[in-house]
């Protein structure tokens, strides 16, 4: 069985010493997802799926803050990903 494309993405980016709340750096459908995902995984940026954040994340533009009523779900993938850097520190 072949890999699934994916054929929406949204990059987020979150510098809490210096921003209140994560922001929207990339957005795409088709090729420009896979680009993202591709970039992503290049510069070993962790790869989270959620179909119904990103749809959501998609109606922002590039720059915008995550709103109020995508934080959770956006804190959410955070915690996630900082307890996969946190494990990935212990193991090295």
């Amino acid at each position: 069985m072949g890999r699934k494309k994916r054929d929406k993405a949204v990059a987020l980016r979150y510098d809490k010493e210096n921003t209140p709340a994560p922001a929207v750096t990339a957005k795409g459908h088709g090729v420009i997802a896979q680009q993202i995902v591709k970039l992503a995984k290049e510069a070993d940026v962790p790869v989270v799926e959620d179909v119904a954040l990103v749809s959501a994340l998609l109606s922002l533009e590039v720059g915008d803050a995550v709103p109020d009523n995508l934080y959770q779900a956006v804190a959410k993938v955070l915690s996630f990903l900082y307890k996969l850097d946190k494990d990935k520190l212990v193991r090295r």
